[in-house]
């Protein structure tokens, strides 16, 4: 396995945003070196519309990770939406010029479908296999050795929104840093919840964030789907907060304390709820908070068990994995198992070491975590790729100072070409990584 320097992230989401930076051990395990969150402000359901505020918010995340990990960071990570971007199911062929099939010829096929399918000022983010054939039999997801004269894959394509896309990396530029690679937030938080088993027998994981909710369906270890659910945590809080007329901080409060998925017996109790020093307390209904909740989370419960129905993977689905801070609502995991007929089960952020960090831990930061673990697999196959997978990495690997920053290629858009792994489809690159390094390693005598 190749040595990797130090990663680093960012998670914009609706109501925080969190910089993590990491790497892997000696003993191949992701480590945690240190993590920052600072108040969201200017994003609206995970999408950047306010640059300017979104740019500071992540500044101040930035400075907390520093405080907490030491490490000095310019390139980094960052995941976008799932409203933010479409998705094409597109095939592609094409003719090799030897017996067998080998890596090259695979790398030669992505990399012509990331030619394809795009609209001006769009970004493909990921273009994932779902299947290959070889002169037009099916050979599943390893064509590598198998003989033939063409070969031919079924690609899920992942394409960001121009306008989002610019939004997000002016945001990042804005608050002095670069961006490496663009991942989904979906796609991180089922790295960072899932295990290769349950990718394998079939698991939907619903990622419930403030604003939205994203769904991921993997089988045979591929992810198969991306939807999302334009609701999440926050559509309960505003719900309450109109239905009581009381403020936000009161109705998140209320929603915290009191709100569940499934109605319980105190459901017919009242709570005194003060709105303001100038006002008298007000009594709300927790029968009222019941039924106000149940009824968005109802909403939020069939909108996954539509995407499910849609797919054509819904019958080899085997569990429901809940995840991000929506999760947390009481009896969550009951009404989905109810309403959809699966095994539910909340899932943390896990195979990670943290002892700095124990609160990464919890499922709000899924999304976080997938997106450093993303970013150390991603650069360990670029050095794959360019080293043969030498542990020596040259300006990469220096051990001068814990100040590292997170060396990785740059942010154009071929370099979101990920896990390419022959010299020749990557070493385009070789060149405008010498820069980034550089620019790392004096980061880091600062």
């Amino acid at each position: 396995m190749s040595k990797i320097n130090t990663i680093a992230a960012i998670d914009i989401g609706t109501t925080k945003i969190v910089a993590i930076v990491g790497t892997r051990d000696e003993k191949g395990n992701v480590n945690v070196l240190g993590f920052g969150v600072a108040p969201s402000k200017g994003v609206s359901r995970g999408s950047v519309q306010n640059v300017g505020e979104v740019s500071s918010a992540i500044k101040q995340a930035v400075q907390n990770c520093h405080r907490s990990s030491g490490v000095v960071f310019r390139n980094v990570f960052v995941g976008i939406a799932g409203q933010n971007i479409r998705t094409i199911e597109t095939s592609h062929t094409k003719f090799i010029s030897t017996s067998f099939i080998s890596q090259n010829d695979i790398d030669e096929l992505t990399k012509e479908v990331y030619n394809l399918n795009k609209e001006t000022g769009e970004e493909i983010i990921h273009v994932i296999p779902q299947s290959y054939t070889v002169d037009n039999h099916s050979v599943g997801l390893n064509p590598v050795g198998c003989s033939g004269k063409s070969l031919g894959g079924t690609f899920y394509v992942v394409i960001g929104r121009a306008n989002a896309v610019q939004k997000l990396r002016q945001a990042i530029e804005m608050a002095g840093l670069q961006v490496v690679k663009i991942v989904l937030q979906s796609i991180a938080s089922g790295d960072a919840v899932l295990t290769n088993d349950e990718k394998e027998v079939g698991t939907l994981v619903a990622d419930i964030g403030a604003g939205t909710t994203d769904v991921a369906i993997y089988q045979d270890k591929v992810l198969r789907n991306i939807s999302v659910i334009p609701f999440g945590g926050n559509s309960i809080t505003e719900d309450i907060k109109t239905a009581c007329q009381i403020l936000s901080r009161q109705a998140e409060l209320l929603k915290i304390q009191h709100a569940a998925a499934i109605p319980d017996s105190n459901s017919d109790k009242t709570l005194v709820v003060i709105n303001s020093e100038r006002r008298s307390g007000k009594e709300v209904s927790l029968a009222d908070i019941a039924a106000i909740t149940s009824a968005r989370m109802d909403e939020i419960v069939a909108g996954i068990a539509n995407v499910l129905n849609e797919s054509k993977y819904g019958d080899r689905i085997s569990q429901i994995a809940i995840t991000g801070g929506g999760s947390r609502l009481k009896s969550l995991t009951t009404l989905v198992k109810y309403r959809l007929g699966k095994e539910v089960e909340q899932m943390k952020p896990r195979n990670f070491s943290a002892e700095s960090c124990p609160k990464l831990f919890n499922v709000e930061y899924s999304t976080a975590v997938g997106l450093l673990v993303k970013g150390i697999e991603y650069m360990e196959n670029y050095w794959e790729s360019v080293k043969g997978g030498d542990n020596e990495q040259g300006d990469v690997n220096s051990e001068d100072s814990k100040q590292v920053g997170a060396n990785s290629p740059s942010g154009e858009k071929k370099a979101e070409k990920k896990k390419e792994k022959k010299p020749g489809f990557m070493s385009w690159v070789n060149d405008r990584l010498k820069s980034f390094f550089a620019e790392d390693e004096n980061a880091s005598k600062l």
